[in-house]
């Protein structure tokens, strides 16, 4: 019987391989129960495969994607001489929970909008889980890269199944929410919370969540020296939406609240030592010094505890400082990547 699965794994993945680079697939999970002891149903998981595996499936790599990104954004990155080099090799890239693509508030049948049940980073994770070995038959992992609430799934990935990976690459990261991090989640939070109240459209929210992130996503200087004076009416006309995006309000919220509960250390007392204990991949860790969106403190610090290779991008793109240093991020995870 066993031999009989492998058979179909191996199947799968050669039909995937021929017939499947990019394109958007889906998983169903069935009903898909939660941390909370409550269940998605009818949950599916969307991803795109890349490359091809190698004779002893050795090469697989898993990008989960950051705050409402998709798996189509991830593919950007993952090409020959890109972030992630799919010539070397096979590339899954998965859809979080709560993005619209996978099952979501935006695109749930029996659990809509309001209704669709409050998840964490870690239900993320396990389902990612159960799409890999139950439906993919992938036991073991080569690597896990993910950047912002994808590095957050990176993390919960090493301490919830740490055998299941030999490396791991979280960027612009951290393994905790910072202060910091907090304050300006819950001030999101609260900004959709309140015009709600107040009976405003969801248009008007985008627009004014938008302009407040990105107050945050890069630096004072970066927007002073790139935004000129006389074109900042444009600048800010370029926040108002035409209409509703992919990424509702409905879902920004479901993904915001699983990024404030996330917090890897609380289930080992708090305690970063003991968390640290758990992880048994090599390490790499990504930090931008000027992130106001992940502040950088925690992921130094944890760093030192796991003994990972840390590197800090040091530029005026804040958050969005690896797509800046896109050349030197490349050159840092393909070494990292192709250490043997």
């Amino acid at each position: 019987m066993k031999r009989f699965h492998l058979l179909l794994a191996i199947l799968f993945f050669t039909f995937s391989i021929t017939f499947a680079q990019n394109v958007q697939l889906f998983a169903d999970l069935g009903d898909f129960e939660l941390e909370s002891g409550q269940k998605i149903i009818n949950c599916n998981i969307g991803y795109r495969l890349f490359g091809a595996f190698n004779h002893d499936s050795s090469n697989i790599i898993l990008y989960p994607t950051w705050f409402g990104g998709t798996s189509e954004h991830l593919s950007k990155l993952i090409s020959k001489g890109n972030l992630i080099d799919d010539s070397k090799y096979f590339v899954i890239a998965v859809d979080a929970l709560g993005n619209g693509v996978s099952s979501s508030p935006s695109n749930s049948i029996k659990q809509p909008g309001r209704d669709f049940p409050e998840f964490t980073v870690l239900d993320m994770v396990n389902a990612q889980y159960e799409l890999l070995t139950n439906h993919l038959g992938v036991k073991k992992l080569y690597a896990i890269i993910g950047g912002s609430m994808g590095s957050m799934q990176a993390f919960e990935w090493l301490v919830a199944y740490p055998d299941f990976m030999q490396k791991a690459i979280p960027y612009v990261c951290t393994p905790q929410r910072s202060t910091y991090d907090l304050l300006s989640m819950h001030t999101q939070l609260e900004i959709i919370e309140t015009y709600k109240i107040l009976g405003a459209d969801d248009l008007l929210i985008h627009k004014t969540i938008n302009m407040f992130r990105a107050l945050l996503a890069r630096t004072p200087d970066y927007i002073v020296n790139n935004v000129k004076r006389d074109e900042f009416e444009n600048y800010l006309n370029s926040f108002n939406l035409d209409s509703l995006p992919f990424f509702t309000i409905d879902n920004f919220r479901s993904q915001l609240k699983a990024m404030i509960a996330y917090d890897i250390f609380s289930e080992y007392d708090g305690s970063m030592e003991k968390t640290a204990e758990r992880i048994k991949a090599d390490v790499m860790i990504i930090v931008a010094s000027t992130d106001h969106i992940v502040h950088p403190k925690i992921s130094i610090e944890f760093a030192k505890h796991i003994n990972a290779e840390l590197h800090i991008l040091d530029s005026d793109c804040g958050h969005l400082a690896v797509g800046c240093e896109m050349r030197k991020s490349i050159e840092l995870v393909n070494n990292f990547l192709d250490d043997k």
